[in-house]
């Protein structure tokens, strides 16, 4: 899967107007100037070779040369791990909160709370990052100099201080919790149809242990594929939630990058998130498994 991604990703930037060399290129340059620059960086080589010299010399950690001559693993030390922080603090808080309302509405099938919880849970994730981005300068920031409104980084590259991660982490939280919610509610309800969760019932037990114990660990595998699939959307949305906040992660790498035509570079963002991504679909499908495997 994350070689044909990367296929992919070659083939869109080849595609693209202009290339490294004319985008790197000064004012003065002449086209001998930018024909130099392009053989330099093997743009003149066939897409199919470029991509498979990239590619064996993936295995062994080297993510190739960015246009501007630095070494992409080196250029990716830095602002990875921010993304990663960003990314894991809101999938954490995501996680949480989803498991909560939803087991909270669950519990009251049909009531108020269930009622409001669906309706809100459906608006947040109907809400793009970037608006609760701006809601968020407007209000933390703006109206009451709560929160910086953007991120300062200190000696490290890290961001200066753990307030600085409030809003960005809560632009990502606020629509993956509704979405997650809803397929907590989705899978709890289902469950609630099954035969061992209306037999609790009718045991009189009560409504907390009958989902806890019976409804919940049935719900687990639908559960932990739609709260892996939010891993691709956290990171897809910390590229924006990153530039509006000025976080020091890999959303203006990424930027900068593609405006470049840095292939290399972008390849590089790509295999590090794929990476992640799929390591998280990994474990779900193993926890999927798993789950399965004990209800039979």
């Amino acid at each position: 899967m994350l070689v044909v991604l990367l296929a992919v990703v070659f083939a869109a930037v080849e595609v693209l107007p202009g290339d490294a060399a004319s985008a790197s290129s000064e004012r003065g340059d002449s086209a001998a100037d930018v024909a130099a620059r392009r053989h330099l960086l093997g743009l003149d080589r066939p897409l199919w070779e470029r991509f498979w010299d990239w590619m064996t010399a993936l295995p062994t950690g080297d993510l190739g040369t960015s246009a501007r001559g630095q070494n992409v693993t080196e250029l990716l030390a830095d602002p990875f791990p921010n993304t990663l922080l960003l990314g894991a603090s809101a999938f954490v808080i995501t996680v949480v909160l989803s498991l909560a309302l939803g087991c909270w509405a669950a519990a009251r099938p049909g009531r108020l709370v269930d009622r409001i919880v669906g309706h809100t849970a459906t608006a947040a994730f109907a809400v793009p990052e970037f608006v609760i981005s701006v809601l968020l300068l407007l209000v933390l920031s703006l109206w009451t100099g709560w929160l910086p409104a953007v991120t300062v980084t200190g000696a490290d590259g890290s961001p200066a201080t753990w307030t600085m991660l409030i809003m960005p982490v809560l632009a990502l939280v606020v629509p993956q919790t509704g979405w997650n919610t809803r397929i907590v509610r989705g899978a709890l309800a289902d469950q609630a149809a099954t035969p061992h969760v209306e037999a609790a019932h009718l045991d009189g037990l009560p409504t907390h242990q009958v989902l806890l114990r019976h409804a919940l660990p049935g719900a687990v595998p639908t559960i932990a594929t739609g709260i892996a699939t939010s891993t691709g959307m956290l990171l897809g949305g910390a590229v924006v939630v990153e530039t509006l906040f000025n976080y020091p992660g890999i959303g203006s790498v990424l930027a900068g990058a593609v405006a470049a035509r840095d292939t290399p570079l972008i390849a590089g963002v790509v295999i590090c998130a794929g990476a992640v991504i799929s390591l998280i679909l990994l474990a779900a499908d193993l926890i999927r498994a798993r789950a399965l495997g004990a209800r039979a």
